[in-house]
């Protein structure tokens, strides 16, 4: 591990109750009681507090050095515009000072009001049409203005940022260093002239089914805006595929109709899903170096970084590859 990635980890450890309790009524200006209880989140620190109405809200504190306080005030802006368009998202809670942002010894941190919800598991076709139209709806939004300080997903943007971290942690394995190196080079070869001239908006970036919540006689809701980017409106829908584009085609049929409900999508971007899984995949393993230069992770994935890890990592990018290749030799 180099000295950077030693001075970079976050240290959240001044976070005791106490702590979180007081800042909460600090950004509110509103007593709580005396419940705070811990979420389950990698990266940032999450917690449920209980005020003294018996409402619950939720405070995120953001992991120090992650995003910059453009990046974060980008978030908190997309999601309070969404909001205004009465679009189903959690945006967070505007604050006794009038800001929706707070800071605490370098740290930033916001409030959200706590909505619970089952996460959208199985979609039937009426909820297919139904996310599609939610997606445009934010895309819309999104097409507004670009960010000030957030991540563009490309080829040569965040993908060349994440093979430069995960070749600089030196947690590649050296005997196999090349050929990793070999299969993240074809990859980004064969994909990064896809990506010219293509639409890029503000979008959600990390649009899995476990980031949209479904409640009873509701529509969805769409959370966790922590990884949004400046990237393609395709990303934001092929997460949601049950699998390959080639084994989606009804899912992803369903998707559009909605989609274009709202808002008109360039179908030819859709041969860009394959080389977005294969950013996904490096995208992913630089996440985990990221966590694994934190401490705490190799109690979650202890194989993580092993020889084995390496071959599997190597051997899926090769995969992918080809079925891209395959993919654009079917057009």
């Amino acid at each position: 591990m180099t000295n950077d990635l030693q001075e970079a980890l976050p240290d959240f450890s001044h976070l005791t109750p106490d702590t979180v309790l007081g800042l909460v009524e600090h950004a509110l200006g509103r007593r709580c009681a005396n419940l705070c209880r811990p979420l389950t989140s990698y990266i940032n620190r999450v917690y449920d507090v209980q005020m003294d109405d018996g409402s619950w809200v939720v405070v995120k504190f953001y992991r120090p050095g992650r995003w910059s306080r453009d990046a974060l005030q980008d978030e908190q802006d997309f999601l309070f515009e969404l909001s205004q368009q009465e679009i189903p998202v959690i945006a967070p809670m505007k604050c006794a000072d009038g800001q929706f942002l707070q800071e605490h010894c370098g740290m930033y941190y916001a409030v959200f009001p706590k909505k619970g919800g089952r996460a959208c598991d199985e979609p039937t076709d009426r909820q297919w049409l139904e996310l599609g139209r939610l997606l445009a709806r934010v895309h819309g939004v999104g097409a507004l203005h670009p960010p000030r300080d957030r991540i563009e997903i490309g080829p040569r943007q965040s993908t060349a940022a994440h093979v430069r971290f995960i070749l600089e942690s030196d947690f590649v394995r050296p005997s196999l260093r090349s050929q990793y190196e070999d299969a993240v080079n074809a990859v980004l070869e064969l994909i990064t002239p896809m990506f010219e001239g293509v639409e890029k908006i503000r979008i959600h970036g990390d649009c899995h089914r476990n980031n949209i919540i479904s409640r009873p006689g509701e529509p969805f809701t769409l959370i966790d805006f922590d990884d949004m980017a400046l990237g393609p409106p395709v990303q934001d829908l092929w997460m949601l595929l049950p699998g390959h584009l080639k084994e989606s085609r009804v899912e992803i049929e369903l998707l559009l109709e909605g989609y274009e409900t709202f808002r008109d999508l360039d179908h030819r971007t859709l041969r860009l899903i394959e080389p977005l899984r294969a950013m996904r995949f490096i995208h992913f393993t630089a996440w985990c170096a990221r966590q694994k230069a934190d401490g705490g992770f190799a109690r979650i994935a202890p194989d993580w970084g092993s020889e084995s890890f390496w071959k599997q990592e190597i051997h899926d990018l090769n995969q992918q590859r080809q079925e891209i290749v395959d993919a654009l030799e079917a057009d």
